[in-house]
């Protein structure tokens, strides 16, 4: 197996307790548990929590505002890592008597991969979980600097007084609002016309007014055009912006060039690794993760995972798409499964202040809201967006239902917890109701 992050650690667990019997060997050329745990979701979700704590404080009538202690968060945030030693993964991959090589492999010819050192190892079944990286745009200049990536963020152990950041995805936004409430001057600058610009465009627009609130200079619709050092970003029209960082959050690009596997018939296409269903790449070859390029998930790569463990065991199973959750962790969280546009789709909103649990959670009442979609002539649910607290925990009982094709009628005659977010989900679907034919 190449790649022993979060995805291939998930499929060794996931064949062990399919076939007792099979040889494992996993080469890794970083630390076994990957970018989700060491530069990615981890760290920044914890660094997320203590700035989302003192937000909170600003609202919640009768809280003392506590000061954010930048220093004790990077400390909690190295505790949540380990300190980036990956011992304890590498005591797991015993304990499934998994073999472990640490070093870049490279498809040799069909049944060999040959790590750095050339040593060979032999196999029946190979399957690629070699993840992604950071995407770096082409811009002139860029070279000069030193950028940030996800990786240098998460490690860094004080802040800057100013920086600029390139991207208003998921990544963007969520470290430009850490640093902004961490006391860093913060310009965003992002291409496109809105924030998120693949989830719901009102999510994006709240979004956009809670960092103007956090002090966030954000810049739409704007263009780099030559970075020079200092750092200097120049834009198009001739702005310049100054600032002691960048940081990219531009994205993320499968790894999956130059490992051989063209010669096993692999197919490597802008996106990543092709894929069937039952995430085959060959004959004898899997791919299972970010490498892929489905979609960029730890979550729907361990999904993958256990889909093709399944098949490599020699059950039969077949990956679906159908209801993918995200979860997005600026404050407020933003939360989307499924799809909320399209031919025939019918959808309704909620306010989320015109929900009870908002008055007892927040005052002023933040903007936020459930989107639901549906399918008119099944009326079953095939999307939502949701903006609140905790958006991505309560959103999750509408992911079972796109996948489960639960009645609409089903769904609200389910009783949801008083007073909860949860709520919102009963509500939104009444108002889908009334607008169905």
């Amino acid at each position: 197996m190449l790649g022993g992050g979060s995805t291939g650690e998930h499929f060794v667990g996931a064949l062990r307790r399919l076939d007792a019997d099979c040889e494992i060997t996993l080469v890794e050329r970083r630390l076994v548990g990957g970018e989700c745990s060491y530069w990615a979701c981890m760290p920044t979700k914890t660094m997320l929590r203590a700035t989302e704590l003192v937000g909170a404080a600003r609202i919640a009538p009768g809280v003392s505002v506590p000061e954010l202690d930048v220093e004790r968060v990077f400390w909690w945030r190295d505790q949540v890592v380990d300190g980036r030693d990956d011992s304890s993964q590498l005591a797991w991959l015993e304990s499934q008597r998994a073999a472990f090589v640490r070093g870049s492999g490279l498809v040799r010819e069909a049944g060999v991969v040959e790590v750095d050192d050339g040593h060979e190892l032999e196999y029946d079944v190979l399957v690629v979980a070699t993840g992604s990286v950071a995407r770096v745009p082409e811009i002139p200049g860029l070279d000069s600097i030193e950028p940030w990536t996800n990786e240098q963020a998460t490690e860094t152990t004080s802040v800057p007084e100013s920086m600029v950041v390139l991207g208003g995805g998921a990544v963007g936004c969520e470290l430009a609002q850490f640093f902004a409430r961490a006391g860093v001057r913060v310009t965003l600058v992002q291409s496109d016309s809105r924030l998120l610009p693949r989830i719901d465009s009102e999510a994006g627009a709240i979004l956009a007014r809670v960092f103007a609130e956090d002090g966030i200079d954000v810049r739409l619709g704007a263009a780099v055009t030559r970075v020079e050092p200092g750092v200097r970003v120049k834009l198009a029209g001739g702005e310049t912006i100054e600032a002691e960082r960048l940081l990219l959050g531009t994205g993320r690009r499968p790894y999956a060039d130059g490992l051989g596997l063209e010669a096993l018939g692999v197919t490597v296409g802008p996106r990543g690794i092709e894929v069937d269903d039952r995430l085959a790449a060959a004959e004898g070859v899997y791919a299972i993760g970010d490498c892929t390029g489905v979609a960029q998930f730890t979550h729907v790569g361990k999904y993958q995972a256990r889909v093709a463990a399944a098949n490599v065991a020699g059950r039969e199973a077949h990956a679906d798409y159908r209801a993918i959750p995200a979860s997005i962790f600026t404050d407020p969280q933003v939360a989307s499964v499924g799809r909320t546009d399209g031919e025939g789709v019918v959808t309704a909103t909620w306010p989320l202040a015109s929900t009870p649990r908002t008055s007892t959670y927040e005052r002023p009442k933040r903007e936020g809201f459930l989107k639901v979609a549906a399918d008119p002539k099944r009326r079953v649910v095939v999307g939502a967006v949701a903006v609140g607290p905790e958006a991505g925990e309560w959103l999750q009982q509408l992911t079972l239902a796109i996948r489960a094709e639960v009645p609409l009628d089903v769904l609200l005659d389910t009783i949801q917890p008083y007073p909860t977010f949860s709520e919102a989900v009963f509500l939104a679907g009444r108002a889908l109701e009334d607008v169905l034919p």
